[in-house]
C-alpha cells in the first residue's frame, strides 16, 4: 500500500515522521510524496500558533480532496489539543506514535474509527524510538527529550506534550554512535525542552551527554536545535570552547526584550541575565552565529515596550530573529489576559522586527567575504549544492560536489535576498 507523510511544525515532528517512515518501509509500505495519490495519507500536525491549526486543518482536508477512499491518520499535537474537531480514521495524539501498524492493523480488521489519546500532563513515559538512517536529509535529527515544565503563559506545548522526560543516556549513545557508523556527519540534537535534558534520569544532564557524544569515533558535528540561555551553563560553554565538534551555533529564544513583558510571559530571566550570558557565549568564538525566536505583541505589549525590545535586539545583534505575532491560545494563562493588542499593530511590529533581523543577517554575513570556512556539502531538491558551515550560513556553490562530504568553502557573494554564494576549495580529511 501507498503513503504520503506530511509534517508540520519542529524538529521533534520531523523524528517522528521520520521513524513513522521507517517502520512503515521496513514493514512492506510504499512511501510516496504527499500530493500524490495513496492509500493512506498521514499528517503529523503542529498546534504551536492558531496559524499551526489551520495549516494542519488544511492539510487534512488536502489529503481527503485527493482521495476520498484512503485511510487518513492524524497525529501530533493539534490531534492531542483538538481531537474532538478532527475527522479522520485513526487519530493518535502526543503519545503511541511508534503503534502507528498496530492501528493500521487493527482498521483494517474492524474498519472502526481510533482515536487514541491520554492525559499527557501525567505522562512521564518517554516513546522509545530509534532511527537508522535519515531519509532525503544530510543531517540527522536524534530527538532525545519530549514535554516541557516551564509553563510559560503563552504557549500551548505543555498541554500538549506533557512533562518533561528524557531518552535514556545509553540510547542515545547508541543511536547517534549508530548514524555516524551508517554515513552522517552532522546529528542535530533535539526536544521540545533540550535543555532540560536528563534532569528526570539519575545523575544526568545535557553537558554529560554532550562530553559522551563529542568523543564518538569519527563524529564530525553536533549542533543543538535550541536552548534556553539559563541552560547554555559554563560546562557546555567550556565543551563548545575546546572541542570543534560542537557547531558553532546555537539558537537561544529571546521572546521579549522587555522585562515587564517577561515577567509576564513567565519567562525565567531577565534581560540583563540574557544578555550577560549571550557575552560569556560570546567569548568562545568571535565567528559564533546567535538566532532567537521573538513574540511581538503579547498582550500588555505597550509602544515603549515594543522599542525596548528594539534596544534589545540592536544590543545583543543576532544573526538572525524569527519573529511571530502573539497567537491567543485557548486555556493558557496570556489569552484572558488584559489589553490584548490589535492585529494590525501586531503586523507593523513583525515588519519592524523583520526588518532589523534582515539587517542583522547581512552584516553577519559580509564578516565572511573572502574567508573560507569549514562546512557540510547538502544537495537541495532542487538539485542545487549548498555547503552548511557549522556557524549556519548555508552558502551556495558550483560545481560536481557529492553530497555528505566535509570540505572548505570561500565565501564570494551575498545578494539581495541575503542568499550567499562561494567557491568550492578542498575537501577535508576527519
Amino acid at each position: 500500500m501507498k503513503v504520503g507523510i506530511y509534517t508540520l511544525g519542529c524538529k521533534v515532528n520531523i523524528y517522528e515522521s521520520e521513524y513513522v517512515e521507517e517502520l512503515l518501509k521496513n514493514h512492506g509500505y510504499i512511501i510516496v510524496p504527499f500530493d500524490e495519490m495513496a492509500d493512506i495519507y498521514i499528517i503529523n500536525t503542529c498546534s504551536v500558533t492558531n496559524e499551526s491549526d489551520r495549516k494542519s486543518r488544511k492539510m487534512i482536508h488536502q489529503a481527503k480532496k485527493r482521495n476520498d477512499k484512503a485511510i487518513i491518520v492524524v497525529m501530533g499535537c493539534y490531534s492531542q489539543t483538538h481531537a474532538e474537531a478532527i475527522d479522520a480514521d485513526i487519530v493518535i495524539g502526543s503519545q503511541d506514535k511508534s503503534k502507528i501498524l498496530e492501528y493500521l492493523d487493527q482498521y483494517f480488521s474492524h474498519s472502526e474509527t481510533i482515536k487514541k489519546l491520554y492525559d499527557v500532563r501525567e505522562e512521564t513515559f518517554f516513546e522509545a524510538m530509534n532511527i537508522h538512517h535519515f531519509d532525503n536529509h544530510t543531517r540527522a535529527f536524534v530527538k532525545i527529550q519530549d514535554g516541557c515544565n516551564a509553563f510559560c503563559s503563552y504557549c500551548i506545548i505543555p498541554y500538549a506534550r506533557g512533562r518533561a522526560r528524557s531518552k535514556r543516556y545509553e540510547d542515545v549513545v547508541s543511536e547517534v554512535s549508530e548514524l555516524v557508523l551508517n554515513g552522517y556527519q552532522e546529528i542535530v540534537l533535539t526536544g521540545i525542552h533540550t535543555g532540560r535534558y536528563g534532569l528526570d534520569l539519575e545523575n544526568m544532564n545535557l553537558e554529560k551527554l554532550l562530553r559522551r557524544l563529542v568523543e564518538i569515533p569519527n563524529i564530525y558535528r553536533i549542533r543543538l536545535s535550541s536552548i534556553e540561555v539559563n541552560e547554555v551553563t559554563d560546562g557546555i560553554i567550556d565543551l563548545m570552547k575546546s572541542s570543534p565538534v560542537i557547531a558553532r551555533h546555537l539558537h537561544i529564544p529571546l521572546q521579549s526584550g522587555s522585562d515587564k513583558i517577561l515577567r509576564k510571559m513567565n519567562r525565567c530571566y531577565d534581560v540583563a541575565e540574557f544578555e550577560e550570558r549571550i557575552k560569556k557565549i560570546r567569548e568562545i568564538d568571535p565567528d559564533i552565529s546567535l538566532t532567537t525566536d521573538l513574540i511581538v505583541g503579547f498582550p500588555g505589549e505597550m509602544e515603549e515596550d515594543f522599542l525596548e525590545t528594539l534596544d534589545t535586539l540592536k544590543r545583543i545583534h543576532f544573526t538572525k530573529i524569527h519573529t511571530f505575532p502573539y497567537s491567543k491560545r485557548e486555556n493558557t494563562p496570556a489569552s484572558v489576559m488584559k489589553d490584548q493588542v490589535d492585529g494590525t499593530v501586531k503586523k507593523r511590529r513583525v515588519k519592524e522586527v523583520l526588518k532589523l533581523s534582515n539587517e542583522m543577517e547581512r552584516a553577519f554575513y559580509e564578516k565572511y567575504l573572502g574567508r573560507t570556512l569549514p562546512g557540510l556539502s547538502e544537495c537541495s531538491k532542487k538539485g542545487e549544492v549548498s555547503i552548511l558551515t557549522s556557524n549556519y550560513i548555508q552558502v551556495s556553490v558550483e560545481g560536481d560536489i557529492p553530497n555528505n562530504k566535509c570540505c572548505l568553502v570561500k565565501i564570494t557573494k551575498i545578494d539581495d535576498q541575503q542568499k550567499v554564494y562561494g567557491e568550492f576549495v578542498s575537501y577535508l580529511e576527519k
